[in-house]
C-alpha cells in the first residue's frame, strides 16, 4: 500500500514540478535546494549500500561455481540487451536519417569532455584498484564492485568462525543502509519537486525551436528507446522468465519515476534495490549482486543513444559512414557504456569515445547539447528499467519465485 502511495506521490510531484516550472520559473530557487539536497542524501548511501550488498551478497551466495554461474548470467543479459538497444538505434537512425540537412548553425561551445571509459583494456585496468580507499573516496564504481566481490567471495573461503561473523557484519551493514534508504525514500516528492521544476524551468523558453530543428534526432532516439523499453525487455521476461511485464513494470514504478527526474541510475539504485526485492519479490542474493553490477555496466538506454547521436552527428557533417564503420561505431557503443558512469550527462562524455574512433570532430557534440537533458531523462529510465528486468530474468532462471 505504501508503494502505490509513493507512486501516486511521484505522479502528483511531477506534474505539480511542471506547472511550477512553466508559470513560476522566477522564483524556482526557491525549491531547486530540496532536489539537490535529495540527490546529495542519495550519493551519500551510494558507495556504503553497494559495498555491503555485494559483499553480503556474494558471501550468501556460497561456493565459486554458483557465483559464476550467476555471474555469466549476469554479464550475458546485460551484453545482449545493450547489443540489442544498440542495434535498434542504429536501425531507426538509417532510415530516419535525421542528420541529413541539420542546421549546423545550432552548434554551439562544447564543454571539455573527458573520456572515462575507452576500450576493452582500459576498463579492465579500472576495475582494479591501486588503493580501495581512493576508490571508494572517488566512488569509482567499477572497482568498488571487483573488491567487493572479491571479499564476498574470500569470506566463504576462510574458516567457520570468522566467516560467520564477517557475513553477519555485512548483513548488518546492508541492513542498515537499507532501513537509510527506506528515511530518505520518504523524501523522494519533494526531491523530484526541486530537480523538475529547475529542469522545465532552463528548458521552457527555447523549447519549441528545440524540437523544431531538432525533432527528427530526438525521435530516432525516443522511438529507439520506446521499442527497447516496450517490446524488447518485455518480451525478454515474458518469454525467458515468465513474468508479467506490467506486474513488473507497477513494481517498478517509483524507481523508474525517480529515474526520470533525476537522470541517474546509481542514485536512483537504493530505490531500485527495495522495489526489486520487496515489490517484484527476486532475493536479496540475486539482487544485491545484480543491481549494483546493472547500474555501472549496464546501459541499454545509453548505448542506443550513443549509436544514434554519434551517426546523427556524422550525417549532419555530410560524412557517409559504411557498414564496417557503423560496427565501429556498434562496438565502441557497447564498450563505452560499460564504463559509463551512472550521473546525468555520462552518455554525453562517453560520444566523444565513439567520434574519435570513427575520425569525427569533437565538436560535433554542439549539435546534441541543447536537447541532452530531456533525452538523458528517457533513457536513464530505459537503464534502469533493463537492470530490473534482469534481476527478474536471472532469479527465475535461478529457480526462484516471484511476486509477479
Amino acid at each position: 500500500m505504501l508503494k502505490i502511495k509513493l507512486h501516486w506521490q511521484i505522479i502528483i510531484t511531477l506534474l505539480v514540478a511542471v506547472i511550477y516550472g512553466i508559470f513560476f520559473s522566477d522564483y524556482v530557487n526557491y525549491v531547486i535546494w530540496m532536489g539537490d539536497l535529495f540527490l546529495r542524501a542519495l550519493r551519500m548511501i551510494i558507495v556504503p549500500l553497494i559495498l555491503t550488498s555485494i559483499v553480503s551478497g556474494v558471501a550468501n551466495i556460497g561456493d565459486a561455481q554458483n557465483l559464476g554461474r550467476l555471474g555469466l548470467k549476469t554479464f550475458a543479459y546485460y551484453i545482449s540487451t545493450s547489443f540489442f538497444a544498440i542495434l535498434t538505434g542504429l536501425i531507426l537512425v538509417n532510415i530516419i536519417q535525421p542528420g541529413v540537412g541539420a542546421d549546423l548553425g545550432l552548434k554551439s561551445e562544447v564543454p571539455e569532455l573527458t573520456a572515462t571509459s575507452g576500450d576493452l583494456g582500459d576498463i579492465i585496468m579500472r576495475m582494479v584498484p591501486t588503493n580501495i580507499f581512493d576508490s571508494l573516496a572517488s566512488s569509482d564504481m567499477l572497482s568498488i564492485i571487483f573488491f567487493s566481490i572479491l571479499f564476498g567471495y574470500f569470506i566463504t573461503r576462510i574458516g567457520e568462525k570468522y566467516k560467520q561473523m564477517l557475513t553477519n557484519i555485512f548483513n548488518g551493514g546492508f541492513e542498515v543502509m537499507m532501513k537509510i534508504t527506506h528515511f530518505i525514500i520518504k523524501f523522494t516528492p519533494l526531491g523530484i519537486l526541486g530537480i523538475v521544476a529547475g529542469v522545465v524551468a532552463d528548458q521552457t523558453n527555447n523549447l519549441v525551436s528545440l524540437i523544431n530543428s531538432l525533432g527528427l534526432y530526438m525521435s530516432a532516439v525516443l522511438l529507439g528507446l520506446i521499442f527497447h523499453a516496450f517490446i524488447t525487455l518485455p518480451l525478454i521476461i515474458k518469454l525467458v522468465a515468465k513474468v508479467n511485464p506490467l506486474l513488473h513494470a507497477k513494481a517498478m514504478s517509483a524507481p523508474l519515476l525517480t529515474a526520470f527526474s533525476t537522470s541517474s541510475s546509481s542514485a536512483t539504485l537504493p530505490l531500485t534495490l527495495d522495489a526489486v526485492e520487496n515489490n517484484s519479490g527476486v532475493s536479496n542474493k540475486i539482487t544485491s549482486f545484480v543491481l549494483p553490477l546493472g547500474a555501472t555496466v549496464n546501459m541499454d538506454g545509453t548505448a542506443l543513444y550513443e549509436c544514434v547521436a554519434a551517426i546523427f552527428i556524422a550525417q549532419a557533417y555530410g560524412i557517409e559512414l559504411g557498414f564496417l564503420m557503423q560496427m565501429v561505431v556498434v562496438i565502441t557503443a557497447l564498450l563505452a557504456s560499460i564504463g559509463a558512469a551512472g550521473i546525468p550527462m555520462a552518455g554525453l562524455v562517453m560520444i566523444s569515445v565513439i567520434l574519435s574512433a570513427i575520425g569525427l570532430p569533437l565538436e560535433g557534440v554542439g549539435l546534441i547539447l541543447a536537447v541532452d537533458r530531456l533525452l538523458d531523462m528517457c533513457r536513464t529510465t530505459v537503464n534502469v528499467w533493463s537492470d530490473s528486468c534482469g534481476a527478474v530474468t536471472i532469479a527465475k532462471t535461478e529457480g526462484e519465485s516471484l511476486k509477479v
